[in-house]
């Protein structure tokens, strides 16, 4: 049972870091009142894949944190800390996919001053987005930071995975405190696949992996 839980979380891991690189591909770009008039579908369609790959992503996030039985107490301490990271993306996923494009729509036909009034609105929108984003950074850092090292004080994982999720957290982090900015779209990308590329490894050695 437990064998086949792992392989499930292994793929889910998978499924649900292919489903965020579908999300940074699809992406539109623009922050004016006709661009995202312009790509509202395209939007709504890109964070609603996003907000697929949140809990297909955490239950991922659960399977590895079971099988990391050397200190149970810091696994489910990172478990929490992502899930609350997870919680924050889906939430900056709905306001700036969802909701900002289904609010643009009604004011398709706006006129040109009632437009400039709604410009404010939108950039409070973007900037709500940003403090989700930093909430969901920050959390999946720490997160596979802790896991991390948990992973060394065990022979489950490679060695050489647990040092490339502290490299990845701990670099992130430290750009991120230093002024790099990762919340704009191409800065957010880049995030995405530094971390895409550790839990997909992640993903395939839960698959590999056998329960003692």
């Amino acid at each position: 049972m437990d064998n086949n839980f792992n392989r499930a979380a292994g793929w889910s891991l998978i499924l649900g870091s292919f489903l965020m690189v579908v999300t940074m591909v699809l992406h539109p770009v623009g922050g004016s009142f006709q661009a995202i008039l312009a790509a509202s579908f395209i939007g709504m369609v890109s964070h609603s894949i996003a907000i697929a790959s949140v809990p297909v992503t955490t239950f991922g996030f659960w399977g590895l944190t079971r099988s990391l039985k050397e200190n149970q107490g810091l696994a489910m301490l990172s478990f929490f800390i992502a899930g609350a990271a997870m919680i924050a993306v889906m939430i900056a996923a709905a306001l700036n996919g969802l909701n900002l494009p289904m609010f643009v729509q009604r004011y398709a036909n706006a006129s040109p001053e009632t437009i400039d009034q709604i410009i404010h609105i939108i950039r409070y929108n973007s900037t709500l987005n940003h403090a989700f984003d930093f909430i969901f950074i920050v959390g999946i850092c720490v997160a596979i930071l802790l896991w991390s090292i948990v992973m060394l004080q065990g022979e489950r994982f490679a060695k050489w995975i647990a040092y490339m999720g502290i490299l990845i957290g701990s670099s992130a982090i430290i750009l991120l405190a230093a002024g790099f900015v990762f919340v704009d779209l191409h800065g957010f990308r880049l995030f995405i696949f530094a971390i895409v590329g550790w839990i997909v490894l992640i993903g395939f050695f839960l698959i590999r992996s056998k329960v003692d």
